[in-house]
């Protein structure tokens, strides 16, 4: 029903919060000793509110006048930020193999041992495609993003070289590597090139990452790594994946701790992504993850206040800017409907296009491929629309959560896989709750600032700024 509807057959005139076609706010305990969060669940407007006045605040006065001119347009930025958004990102797999055999891995085992490298000819054809389509879609002038992804896209390395050279004016590539594979010179000619390029690594402990991350035949692959993040160090455009699982989420603060001895900028805390049993056996309990994640962010800052420089969480970083500034979060997951088949979609090996590389081990989601069919249309195609279609409103219990459009529900595929629908919640969400509230509590106590990258506000606006409780 839209909101016109609702006014039509409600009596209401919307003057009052919290009842009939009123906006609503709701408190929100945030573990600090002086502020509560006062959230819009609808417009993800939020503020904090000193405890001793939140009878204030909810009075009529000038903080209830002022949003309430405002909940309008909020309510339609959000809208335009959830349903309006054209992709411009491909997670591009330019083969299915992989020299790794990771517990927790989204591919199936038989695919990673004997699936195809995509010919180069073939990468060549499909990102001619991908950008006849984009010049059609996308601002003139904007590049669009290209990741080559994995399994272990490196593997592939001719087409990948191939690819850079003809199309580096039309795309900016990036490579999300497991670490193992590349020669210290393809480390130079892809930091020549200025590509984008994330490492792995689960634990600064050989053993602990090996119970996880190894070869087929159960080898470390940790010194590899290692080496890899050496030669990397002080490039500007790399990044570390840490996916936290059972098996080393004891060592977030240790692992927090390596990565910013060995100079990384920016690294990722991945809660397990639970698309595939392997996974699911080494989930960890909520309330276990939070614990240790939370402490990992709380050394970070320790280590910004000891030396002055960084280790940005990309991943918290994009909780804290979607309470901060909801449209300049940097990636998609936790936004509702996700990123998946909206802002980028996935290829597969052999052309298969699928909303997201979580998908591309499940066939009922391949929406066409890319040699045969229009993008325009693969977008439309029903697997495409069970992703993008689904909204935290149809999801129970996030429909009466309060930091719903902080957190989005995420993921479609591990909701589906591990739960059985789209209309399911995924895991974490205790997880997804306390990042929130820790998000909130920064910025309560002007700490934010060391959690984020010097520029994330570079291209924002104030649209609403009240110091009233």
């Amino acid at each position: 029903m839209t909101t016109a509807a609702t006014d039509r057959c409600a009596s209401s005139r919307g003057l009052q919060f919290n009842t009939g076609n009123g906006n609503t706010l709701q408190p929100l305990d945030i573990g600090h000793n002086d502020y509560l969060g006062l959230v819009d669940p609808d417009t993800a407007f939020w503020a904090l509110i000193q405890k001793d006045k939140l009878g204030e605040a909810l009075s009529p006065g000038p903080f209830l006048q002022q949003y309430r001119e405002k909940a309008a347009e909020f309510a339609a930025e959000m809208d335009r930020f959830r349903f309006a958004v054209t992709p411009s990102a491909v997670y591009f797999n330019p083969t299915e193999r992989c020299n790794l055999n990771c517990s927790y891995c989204y591919l199936p085992e038989t695919l990673r041992q004997d699936g195809r490298h995509m010919p180069t000819a073939e990468v060549l054809s499909a990102l001619e495609i991908l950008k006849r389509y984009f010049l059609s879609t996308l601002p003139a002038g904007f590049k669009p993003q290209i990741i080559f992804h994995g399994a272990e896209p490196t593997l592939n390395w001719e087409a990948l070289l191939a690819a850079f050279d003809r199309y580096g004016d039309a795309f900016r590539f990036g490579v999300q590597s497991n670490g193992t594979v590349l020669s210290d010179d393809q480390y130079d000619v892809l930091m020549k090139r200025g590509v984008a390029i994330g490492l792995s690594l689960d634990c600064a402990v050989d053993e602990i990452v090996t119970r996880t991350r190894k070869t087929w035949d159960g080898h470390s692959i940790y010194a590899k790594v290692v080496h890899s993040m050496e030669k990397l160090r002080g490039y500007p455009n790399y990044s570390v994946i840490c996916t936290v699982t059972g098996e080393n989420m004891h060592q977030l603060v240790e692992t927090v701790d390596f990565f910013h001895q060995s100079g990384v900028s920016t690294c990722m805390l991945n809660p397990v992504r639970c698309t595939r049993q392997g996974a699911r056996d080494i989930k960890p309990a909520d309330q276990d993850i939070s614990r240790y994640y939370l402490a990992a962010l709380d050394r970070t800052e320790e280590l910004y206040r000891e030396t002055n420089r960084r280790l940005v969480v990309a991943n918290f970083a994009n909780i804290l800017i979607a309470i901060m500034a909801p449209q300049a979060r940097r990636l998609m997951c936790d936004i509702s409907p996700c990123g998946g088949g909206r802002s980028f979609f996935a290829v597969s090996a052999n052309g298969d296009v699928f909303p997201c590389s979580e998908f591309i081990g499940v066939p009922a989601f391949n929406g066409g491929n890319l040699f045969h069919d229009r993008i325009g249309a693969i977008l439309k195609t029903p697997p495409f629309k069970l992703v993008t279609g689904r909204k935290v409103e149809d999801i129970d219990p996030c429909r009466r959560c309060a930091v719903r459009h902080f957190c989005g529900s995420p993921c479609p595929a591990e909701a589906h896989q591990m739960n059985g629908g789209m209309d399911r919640t995924g895991a974490f969400c205790e997880l997804y709750e306390d990042q929130v509230r820790y998000a909130m509590r920064l910025i309560a106590d002007d700490r934010h600032s060391a959690f984020l990258w010097d520029d994330w506000d570079r291209d924002t606006t104030t649209t609403f700024e009240l110091n009233a409780c």
